[in-house]
């Protein structure tokens, strides 16, 4: 990949573990505790885009309340345990890999930069919490623009504050439908794959998928 002048990541699932904040509660959640979080994650995605598509926004943080709520009640998980994950969630765990990645590729001298669905509250807040905040040069938001990826409006933002073009970005997600809005708005795009996922038929296939952010270091080289 020649001519890279910024090295954009997702957050969610792609840089922090969105797993485990219900992970650290597994003992009182009991074995259902992944079943529990991949059913929150996924009504939270299912959320951002139905707002979107009607019109009617909440940031990231209220979608992360409400679809916690619904994952409980499906799951029969105790109302007493909702400020819990909600403050977990806050502090999401990195991936093992994040800090020797984003250690390597400030060495080389990267722009790296967050694009993600979360507030600029809660990301600025989870980078500090895991002492990334020196790694990256900007933490953009959906915020901005106020529509949820993979709108063509979220992808555009870090064009319009570096005046780059769009091929001259590495853009890395864990969500396939990211990998794909990603791409097709004009990204390098490279997918994450942590978990041997199969790739959806949006349009766009990315050149490069990887297990682990380390994956990286090798395609740059």
């Amino acid at each position: 990949m020649n001519n890279i002048k910024a090295i954009i990541f997702d957050a969610y699932g792609t840089l922090f573990d969105v797993n485990s904040a219900a992970e650290k509660c597994k003992n009182k959640i009991g074995k259902k505790w992944e079943d529990f979080a991949n059913h929150w994650r996924t009504t939270q995605l299912e959320y951002t885009w139905l707002r979107s598509l009607m019109n009617r926004h909440k940031d990231f943080w209220q979608v992360t309340e409400d679809s916690l709520k619904k994952s409980m009640e499906a799951y029969n998980i105790e109302a007493s345990m909702k400020n819990e994950l909600l403050n977990l969630y806050k502090v999401l765990s990195p991936f093992e890999e994040v800090l020797e990645t984003l250690k390597s590729l400030k060495e080389h001298g990267y722009k790296l930069a967050i694009l993600s669905n979360g507030t600029p509250n809660l990301l600025n807040d989870l980078v500090k919490t895991n002492n990334l905040e020196n790694f990256f040069d900007d933490i953009f938001s959906i915020e901005e623009v106020g529509v949820y990826k993979p709108d063509t409006r979220v992808y555009d933002i870090p064009i319009k504050k570096y005046g780059i073009k769009k091929n001259e970005v590495i853009f890395l997600s864990s969500n396939t439908w990211d990998v794909s809005g990603g791409g097709n708005y004009g990204y390098q795009s490279i997918w994450v794959n942590r978990n041997r996922n199969v790739f959806d038929y949006l349009d766009y296939k990315p050149k490069n998928q990887i297990n682990s952010l380390k994956g990286l270091l090798d395609i740059i080289k």
